[in-house]
């Protein structure tokens, strides 16, 4: 194999590779030998097949695997030999190839550009820690409370209100015939949720205990058996008791049905529960404030066919979004940042062990209990989806291993501070898209206007492709 240099310009290499026809020949003669011992052909014992009879009958299809492994192998062997970092798929074009012929080949190949990294000591980030008050703790707490089913039995005499839970049995007819599920046992409804079958709850105000009623509703849509949707059901009822909300008391005992020791405890749950579920929030825009001044700090010179790569991607992200200069900012800055990234942490030697990325899937199936099955398949058929979550586990890693060497800000802030930079941050990333989306209309509109004031005389003649 002789490689030649054909030409060198910023990150743009053209390589051409000679293979002699004897080096594909002994290659074709390998594979010829290996198929004669499994080779069924009429008249031949297997293993008894001729070479001349083998290559009458395979030889183009074995031309056509030889070929293209010598291909596979000869141009990552150039590349490794010229020690060039590849940026996407090399453009491949035969020049000279055929049985019996030498094969001459050209290899196209963008590179990833050298990153010289530069001091990060200058690079300034705030590390937020929200402060939670006493009011902010209560409101959470009574929330809660609010939401915790806490009902106390009523009096044989009291009639049933919005509110109510109702403990009732039934047996439901259509047409006067039983029909499969139209039979119940201390069924619990709470009047005004409906949600139960539309328009049944309401039906049950003002009963009393141990009362009997009829209700009638219509089978909703998507009842299991197709045939029984839509139909009138009539609901033979039979109260078996009626509770009333009552407000629950924020107390020890409360607090122990929620996992705590006591009330001081739930308190500082709480608190610590706000403060990371706000903590999350605020660490993004931390990092985010870090990749902008890395990628300021940086110039580096990106390939195309990854920015154009990259565009594709954020299409298939946001299929709505029209904005050409915007999207191909963002492309640009993406793999601008993965590459300084990626050169940090090489620099650095961090790697991703199997067993993060096993324990950040354990950790999203215990996040999720009722989908444990659905997240374990999907990543065990999505070997992307793996690599993906190693990506992000990779750049984790790297943004921990700077903060590390950076002195942070601390900003102790309030909740309330705390709800307006993050919203001041959202309503300045729509502000730019939306100013974005006008100046694309403006071009479009001004384009328009251009195509209008033409002469209808001066058509184009359409170029055939």
């Amino acid at each position: 194999m002789k490689i030649t240099v054909d030409f060198k310009k910023g990150l743009q290499t053209k390589l051409t590779i000679f293979v002699d026809k004897k080096i594909i020949e002994e290659k074709i003669l390998t594979r010829l030998s290996e198929l004669s011992k499994t080779a069924n052909i009429k008249g031949f014992r297997p293993g008894k097949v001729p070479l001349e009879v083998l290559r009458r009958q395979f030889s183009q299809a074995v031309y056509g695997e030889t070929l293209e492994k010598i291909l596979r192998e000869t141009s990552t062997k150039a590349i490794e030999e010229k020690k060039i970092k590849v940026a996407g798929q090399p453009k491949l074009e035969l020049k000279t190839h055929g049985e019996g012929k030498d094969l001459t080949y050209t290899l196209e190949i963008d590179e990833l550009p050298s990153i010289k990294l530069k001091s990060i000591e200058n690079i300034k980030f705030n590390n937020y820690e929200v402060k939670v008050n006493e009011k902010e703790v209560k409101k959470r707490i009574d929330d809660i409370a609010k939401n915790q089913d806490n009902f106390k039995e009523k009096n044989e005499n009291e009639s049933s209100n919005e509110g109510d839970l109702i403990v009732f049995d039934y047996k439901a007819t259509i047409e006067n015939k039983n029909f499969e599920g139209g039979e119940g046992k201390n069924t619990q409804i709470v009047i005004g949720k409906d949600l139960f079958i539309k328009g049944f709850d309401k039906q049950l105000l003002g009963v009393k205990k141990k009362k009997e009623l009829n209700v009638k509703v219509n089978l909703p849509e998507n009842y299991p058996k197709k045939e029984l949707s839509n139909k009138e059901a009539i609901f033979k009822c039979k109260i078996i008791n009626i509770k009333k909300p009552e407000p629950t008391k924020v107390d020890d005992n409360f607090a122990t049905t929620l996992g705590a020791k006591d009330l001081n405890d739930l308190k500082q749950l709480v608190i610590k529960q706000i403060s990371n579920q706000y903590k999350t929030s605020l660490d993004a825009l931390s990092k985010e404030d870090i990749l902008d001044q890395l990628e300021k700090l940086h110039e580096v010179d990106v390939p195309d066919n990854l920015i154009q790569q990259e565009l594709s991607l954020i299409t298939q992200e946001a299929p709505h979004m029209k904005m050409k200069n915007e999207s191909k900012k963002i492309a640009k800055k993406r793999i601008k940042l993965g590459l300084i990234l990626n050169e940090f942490g090489e620099k650095n030697n961090l790697k991703v062990e199997e067993q993060e990325i096993k324990d950040a899937i354990q950790k999203q199936i215990q996040s999720m209990p009722e989908q444990q099955k659905q997240v374990l398949d999907y990543y065990q058929k999505n070997p992307s989806a793996s690599s993906s979550l190693r990506g992000s586990i990779y750049e984790e890693k790297i943004i921990s291993l700077i903060k590390k060497k950076l002195k942070p800000n601390l900003k102790i802030i309030s909740l309330k501070d705390a709800e307006k930079l993050l919203n001041l941050n959202h309503d300045k990333k729509h502000d730019h898209s939306d100013k974005e989306k006008k100046r694309s209309t403006n071009k479009t509109l001004a384009k328009k206007s251009k195509k209008t004031n033409k002469s209808p005389s001066k058509n184009k003649k359409i170029r055939k492709k």
